[in-house]
């Protein structure tokens, strides 16, 4: 008797692992698991970041993507990310479900014809409110919601933002300083700015990482790491989108 084989999702990791992340989760691949994976399946990782990729012939094999953040720039020209950027043109092609996590969500609007770069509000970091459109759109992944909250609060660490999104997608929710928090485009394609992966003491660990580098100054740092310590994120909200998206529930 033939074994049925669970469904087969790849992560596109963009980011290599921080000493911290290795040191407390044994690498960001363990902390997309913990987030999004359920019984039964299978998660192969491509640290598209170093060059590696899937091959095009084994796509079919999937059931899904997730592309990861990055520090690195979605508009940016390297050889990577361009080639990240064909690779989501035939996955879109091909009607493939790919979710899109900040840098994530960022190259995917990129490669699909959409607009990005730096924020108009500079550095959004922290955890931030979220607020959903009025009317989403008649789409079977929010079906699957039992309920949607007219906003949700979600872990962000970001410099850079959507612009102007694809043709034809739409967007879902913005928040005070990101006109673009969600776009999607028919059932497939999910673009998520913040981290819904993301915990508390990553994002503190990442804060102190860009104060050592000066990428922000010590106030901005410290008043960021205050206001993560007295919120919370909506964790089960946001993995529960994320699934339903993903497993097409």
């Amino acid at each position: 008797m033939d074994l049925v084989e669970g469904k087969r999702y790849a992560l596109l990791l963009a980011a290599k692992d921080s000493d911290y992340v290795n040191k407390v989760y044994d690498g960001y691949f363990n902390v997309f698991l913990q987030a999004f994976r359920e019984e039964g399946e299978n998660w192969d990782l491509f640290r598209v970041v170093e060059g590696q990729f899937p091959n095009i012939e084994d796509l079919h094999k999937y059931d899904g993507f997730v592309i990861s953040g990055s520090p690195h720039d979605a508009y940016a020209n390297d050889l990577w990310i361009l080639r990240l950027c064909f690779l989501l043109q035939t996955l879109d092609a091909t009607q493939k479900r790919v979710l899109g996590i900040c840098f994530g969500h960022q190259v995917l609007c990129r490669a699909l014809g959409g607009r990005v770069g730096k924020a108009y509000k500079g550095w959004d970091i922290g955890i931030k409110k979220v607020i959903m459109v009025e009317d989403l759109p008649q789409h079977r992944f929010f079906d699957r919601l039992e309920e949607i909250p007219p906003y949700a609060s979600i872990i962000q660490c970001h410099q850079d933002e959507v612009l102007e999104v694809p043709l034809g997608a739409e967007v879902i929710a913005s928040s005070e300083k990101t006109g673009v928090e969600i776009f999607c485009l028919g059932d497939h394609i999910l673009g998520i700015q913040g981290h819904p992966e993301y915990t508390k003491d990553i994002l503190c660990n990442l804060i102190d990482r860009l104060l050592c580098s000066d990428s922000i100054d010590r106030a901005f740092a410290n008043e960021a790491k205050a206001a993560v310590e007295a919120a919370e994120p909506d964790r089960k909200f946001w993995e529960k989108m994320c699934k339903g998206f993903l497993k097409g529930r």
